[in-house]
């Protein structure tokens, strides 16, 4: 008698015959002995005539989620009365003639009735234990059936036809769920990072943070789509490292024979296009900084960047404001987010404080007319490192960051910087050796970065060439010299506010996440 045909729940596995030593030619000396058993397993299912790993089409037609929600008992049992549905063996209850088990799906999971005699109505039961006992936690499986409530009250699937849809041949790590407590949970940053795919699979509340991320990033969208603002796409391989002082990676494009850069930042790119005569452009930007990796960096990282024509750095505050209080709602359906033990609220309008005035406030030092040895010396009190190579931008950059930032834990904006640290952005209009500059700090950390763009091309250019100096003296993170971007900043680009978002941190607060690790799904890790 063939098999298949003797059991329903097998009715549509493609029957491929494999030879019975194809795993044993295998090298096993690395495997486990739980993998060895898998595999055993494995050649026992071809044997029966069983494809593992068949194709791909099961016609799915609801959900855990659906079920347990919608599922009303006799008020509504005739629409539940044929349910098809797959997902991942997570637990098996075996009680000879019949078993239970926990199927888990993208949404949840469920439990599931399986009973001998209804599913195998043939003479040869062993054929029910020969299969049944191949599989594993982990595996794979669709089934039909109908949906019953047990003795104890629980929503079930009952079912009549199950089908091996994939086999696991790596035994997942075993968390034990009780009365709604979990027992054993892995944990270890070490594992979950570099095993994403696992920690997904056996804490799926990790799915959760990352849809909540898609949910922020289309909540952004949405904004800047109803405003008027055109998404693009510009290079991330670029000739030139420009738009931020940051540390690149750096390649070589063989066709071309030249150096190449991942970027760093787009924002020189968007900016040729509002000098193209686009007025209003975005891009969430993938972006590579050659740097160090902390709970909030991450080599590779997300950024939101927009620029509009006809706007300033005051118009953008607001702007902000209006982007962030409606992605909170989006994203947790309100404006307060709980953060390390801490509600931060969201609520237009946001706190501004001056740069100088915050140093002021917190060092007790006024530094706003001090030049570069002056700062030196007020790092040497407060007891802050420096460089030789750190010109007077990079100074009051480490004495903000050092001794201010982590005071700002609700929604600031930092405004009005030093002209050193700002080389893209436009001379403050009331306020000498300043310019029109703000960073948003939330929960002690830069999350925005926004300009009244400089577009003066002859300024730009003497900007530009500080830079150089300042490589010169050492500083590997100062901008290179973007002559096509003078050159088009020549035929005049008109007056714009420009700003960029770190996606990554921004989803940190609202999912309330202490590393950016947890917010991304395949972090950088060093190789095994």
């Amino acid at each position: 008698m063939n098999p298949l045909n003797a059991l329903p729940f097998l009715n549509s596995l493609h029957l491929i015959i494999f030879a019975a030593s194809s795993n044993k030619n295998m090298s096993q000396q690395h495997l486990s002995e739980q993998e060895i058993i898998r595999r055993d397993k494995l050649t026992a299912l071809q044997n029966l005539g069983i494809d593992p790993y068949p194709a791909p089409s099961f016609p799915v037609n609801i959900s855990s989620s659906d079920i347990k929600q919608n599922y009303l008992g006799e008020e509504n049992k005739a629409e539940f009365s044929d349910v098809c549905l797959a997902g991942r063996l997570m637990g098996i209850r075996d009680m000879g003639k019949a078993c239970f088990a926990v199927l888990q799906d993208h949404a949840g999971k469920i439990q599931v009735y399986v009973k001998r005699d209804e599913i195998c109505p043939t003479d040869d039961k062993t054929l029910y234990d020969q299969v049944w006992k191949t599989l594993d936690i982990g595996d794979i499986v669709g089934v039909k059936g109908h949906v019953f409530t047990t003795k104890t009250g629980e929503t079930s699937v009952h079912v009549n036809s199950l089908t091996l849809l994939s086999k696991s041949l790596k035994p997942l790590p075993i968390v034990k769920e009780k009365e709604g407590e979990t027992f054993d949970a892995v944990t270890d940053p070490e594992f979950r990072y570099r095993q994403r795919y696992a920690d997904l699979i056996i804490n799926p509340q990790v799915k959760e943070t990352f849809l909540k991320r898609s949910k922020l990033i289309n909540s952004i969208k949405d904004f800047l789509n109803q405003r008027g603002a055109i998404e693009v796409d510009t290079p991330v391989l670029q000739s030139i490292p420009g738009g931020a002082s940051a540390r690149p990676f750096t390649t070589h494009h063989n066709a071309l024979d030249i150096p190449m850069y991942l970027r760093i930042a787009n924002e020189l790119y968007l900016k040729r296009l509002i000098v193209g005569g686009f007025e209003w452009v975005y891009e969430f930007s993938r972006n590579f900084r050659n740097e160090g990796m902390d709970r909030t960096h991450n080599p590779e990282f997300t950024v939101l960047e927009f620029y509009t024509a006809y706007k300033d750095y005051l118009w953008m505050m607001d702007t902000t404001e209006q982007l962030l209080e409606k992605a909170a709602i989006d994203v947790n359906g309100t404006t307060d987010a709980e953060v390390d033990g801490k509600t931060i609220s969201f609520k237009a309008p946001f706190k501004r404080v001056t740069m100088y005035d915050a140093i002021k406030e917190h060092t007790g030092f006024d530094i706003s007319a001090m030049d570069e040895d002056g700062l030196r010396d007020v790092c040497k009190q407060l007891g802050i490192a420096v460089e030789k190579s750190m010109g007077k931008g990079k100074l009051v950059d480490e004495i903000f960051s050092e001794k201010c930032e982590h005071h700002f834990i609700q929604p600031t904006f930092i405004t009005d910087y030093p002209i050193e640290m700002s080389p893209l952005t436009k001379k403050h209009r009331s306020k000498s050796g300043l310019v029109e500059r703000f960073e948003l700090m939330v929960n002690g950390k830069e999350i925005a970065n926004a300009y009244t763009e400089l577009n003066d091309p002859i300024d730009q250019r003497a900007r530009f060439e500080d830079q150089i100096k300042l490589q010169e003296r050492g500083d590997d993170e100062a901008m290179f010299i973007d002559h096509d971007f003078l050159r088009a900043l020549e035929y005049g680009m008109p007056p714009t506010a420009g700003i960029g978002f770190g996606i990554d941190r921004l989803c940190m607060l609202l999912t309330n996440q202490p590393s950016i690790q947890d917010v991304l799904l395949f972090p950088m890790m060093r190789p095994e």
